[in-house]
């Protein structure tokens, strides 16, 4: 059996093992294959939907998927700033 391919993943600062395939066919795809493991791969399509719900995104459009790449980019640590406000706020710990 295979050993998965592991690679040093950018937004968890540790070897892990990579995705399987590239994500997009360009240049972004191919630095995503390069340094995102699967966990925080799996982190983003958590996380993704929320933008999309929150600024009611058309991932069909140019405005719609280059927004969200920007999203990723920041997510992942490849560009500097902060992630967009979503809705959706983490729950607060009880307080007893």
């Amino acid at each position: 059996m295979n050993d998965p391919r592991m690679v040093f993943c950018k937004k968890l600062g540790k070897e892990a093992p990579g995705l399987p395939f590239k994500p997009f066919t360009d240049d972004f795809g191919q630095l995503l294959y390069d340094n995102v493991s699967m966990e925080a791969w799996q982190m983003w399509l958590k996380e993704s939907p929320r933008y999309v719900n929150t600024y009611g995104l058309d991932l069909q459009s140019d405005k719609g998927r280059e927004f969200l790449r920007q999203q990723m980019k920041v997510f992942f640590g490849f560009e500097g700033g902060d992630l967009a406000e979503t809705a959706w706020r983490p729950p607060e710990p009880d307080d007893q």
